[in-house]
């Protein structure tokens, strides 16, 4: 396997990143990443971390588990964050000089899950803040447009604080959790109501089997994946990724995953670059 770019990157689907904060990439990780990503969700599942939440478990006990900063205690993850191309895709798209690894998360639904995300924007959720951030989406099966994650277009250079969803509150096994995700108080506005009309708002989503991939800012307005056919699971890696103006922020609301006791454990404070064993360096174009 190799560390470089399984594709060359053309000049349209950089543009469409910078212009609309995502792009679909075919074809970018080879089939042996897939591997090694697919191994690492099979040892993931067998071992959670703490923060492992069930979002959602319906009548018939499908499910949407959700997990994060698995990566530390799972060899896969770590070859895949350390080896794989991503960070160079992400800095590319980005066009950063420089790229650091945030964190991974993991979303699998079991079959026929009609389970959909809230929209939402990521960032605002994370210990730091800057415009140069991404997160690559790639499933480990087959999925249909109307079944993954989807997008509004151009909404990540918006710069209203939005009244964010609480993800705490997806949490029907009562997990104990922190709530520190009501933006109520410094919100300037309310995320529009995308699903009552999404031509309206041009959301996108894509038809995509594995090795294909959605980057995205994570600015951008996204939701609304879910719903799927009786015989269909969805499982889904996604990395995070901090580009030049990322600096770390820690915020009175928000932060779900709140890593900011992690960070300052390191040394890590309010306004620093990311960096240290927790958020490292993986690409430069040193």
């Amino acid at each position: 396997m190799t560390s470089r770019l399984h594709r060359p990157l053309t000049a349209d689907e950089v543009d469409s990143f910078r212009r609309d904060g995502v792009t679909m990439l075919p074809a970018m990780f080879s089939a042996d990443w897939i591997d090694v990503l697919r191994s690492g969700l099979d040892a993931h599942l067998d071992s959670p971390t703490e923060r492992a939440r069930i979002w959602d478990r319906d009548a018939e006990g499908r499910t949407m588990f959700w997990d994060s900063m698995a990566w530390h205690g799972n060899d896969q993850y770590q070859q895949f964050v350390h080896e794989s191309p991503a960070a160079e895709l992400a800095g590319r798209l980005l066009g950063s000089s420089r790229v650091h690894f945030y964190f991974d998360a993991v979303f699998v639904r079991s079959q026929g899950s009609q389970f959909e995300t809230p929209w939402h924007q990521d960032e605002p959720y994370w210990s730091v803040s800057g415009h140069d951030t991404c997160t690559i989406w790639m499933p480990l099966v087959p999925v249909n447009a109307a079944n993954a994650l989807a997008f509004v277009p151009g909404s990540h250079r918006r710069d209203e604080v939005f009244d964010q969803p609480d993800f705490g509150e997806l949490n029907p096994d009562a997990k104990v959790d922190i709530d520190r995700s009501d933006f109520s108080a410094i919100a300037e506005a309310d995320i529009p109501d995308i699903a009552s009309d999404p031509d309206r708002y041009g959301v996108v989503s894509w038809d995509m089997k594995p090795g294909d991939c959605v980057v995205f800012n994570s600015r951008i307005l996204h939701g609304g994946s879910g719903r799927l056919p009786e015989d269909r699971e969805l499982r889904v890696f996604t990395s995070k990724w901090l580009g030049d103006d990322v600096r770390i922020a820690f915020r009175d609301v928000g932060m779900d995953p709140d890593f900011s006791d992690m960070m300052r454990a390191h040394g890590l404070a309010s306004g620093d670059r990311p960096g240290t064993a927790l958020l490292p360096k993986i690409w430069s174009t040193e």
